[in-house]
């Protein structure tokens, strides 16, 4: 699968259903040897901004967890690998930040306040796309991660 392709099945994963966090990590996962039944096990506490708490933007998580796939060190006293990995994710996080005004959930909304979420997920229907950006969240943060050798 070619990155542009990866970057549409993103897509296609959130429009299924499944929530950002998921559908940028299993778009990529059998990169890592992952399937993508793990991988939408492994990303699914992370929508809606961590558990629909509405902090970081869950298709910036689902990046984050790849950078861990990818970067992240498997040595506690690494700590040049932990390094290398952590300014790999703010890398991430500045060009996601760059291109979308944040990294909050809540602020990519337009929520105005920042209350208890209750943890039921609202049903994808037409309207809720209409009012959503996920969907180009998703599609950025896949994108992205498809030309992260550039930030690297």
């Amino acid at each position: 699968m070619d990155n542009e392709q990866r970057i549409a099945r993103a897509v296609e994963l959130f429009k299924m259903g499944y929530n950002c966090a998921q559908s940028v990590t299993a778009a990529f996962a059998d990169e890592y040897g992952y399937t993508e039944e793990q991988a939408l096990k492994m990303s699914a506490s992370f929508g809606g901004g961590i558990g629909r708490m509405r902090e970081t933007c869950g298709a910036a998580c689902g990046m984050f967890i790849l950078a861990g796939l990818e970067t992240g060190c498997v040595d506690p006293d690494d700590r040049q690998g932990k390094a290398d990995n952590y300014a790999f994710v703010q890398k991430l996080a500045g060009e996601f930040r760059k291109k979308n005004g944040s990294l909050i959930c809540a602020e990519l909304l337009g929520l105005r306040e920042r209350k208890p979420q209750v943890p039921t997920p609202e049903q994808r229907t037409e309207s809720y796309y209409m009012k959503r950006p996920c969907v180009k969240m998703v599609e950025t943060a896949a994108r992205i991660w498809a030309n992260r050798k550039n930030l690297q």
